[in-house]
């Protein structure tokens, strides 16, 4: 319940940001903006959202979780990283998208080149150390149950479906 507490608390200070975000934006409209180093060309399928807010969506993946009566699986991971892509092709179909959607909210969190959201990882217990994907696993009150801290998932592309239902059942298990 801390977490939560915490979360939203900087979710609410972090509100006034955006706005301010918008006028420095509006006023600098006219200026030609380079890509980012980590921008996806459009015609790749974006599996984290770039732009998102985490702690807003972590806040409404929690509502949802409630409403729901589910927990939260918080997927880190970034567009550019092969293992991150090849956990959502595995988490979209088959027994771990019927593992997943049964029983937890899915929400992912672009740690970009590992400068965007790491905050959010490590108060999560979440260590990128060891390689991305990573994930926790968070009850519906947004309390953390468990954690990845050792690149269980970071060879995603080589592991099989049985290997990935194994580390996320040990992440949350079954009642």
């Amino acid at each position: 319940m801390k977490l939560l507490a915490a979360i939203i608390s900087f979710a609410s200070l972090s509100a006034v940001l955006p706005a301010h975000a918008q006028s420095q934006a509006a006023s600098s409209a006219s200026a030609p903006r380079a890509l980012p180093a980590t921008a996806v060309p459009s015609s790749v399928k974006q599996i984290y959202n770039e732009a998102a807010d985490a702690r807003a969506e972590l806040n409404l993946a929690l509502a949802k979780a409630q409403a729901q009566q589910k927990n939260v699986l918080v997927v880190f991971g970034a567009n550019w990283c092969g293992d991150c892509v090849a956990l959502d092709k595995k988490m979209s179909a088959g027994s771990l998208a019927e593992h997943v959607d049964k029983r937890l909210v899915l929400l992912k969190v672009n740690v970009g080149r590992f400068d965007r959201n790491t905050d959010l990882a490590a108060q999560m217990g979440v260590s990128l150390k060891k390689g991305i994907p990573a994930v926790a696993v968070l009850k519906r009150d947004g309390e953390v149950l468990s954690a990845t801290n050792g690149g269980e998932l970071a060879d995603a592309r080589n592991m099989g479906d049985a290997a990935v239902l194994t580390v996320l059942e040990g992440l949350h298990p079954k009642h």
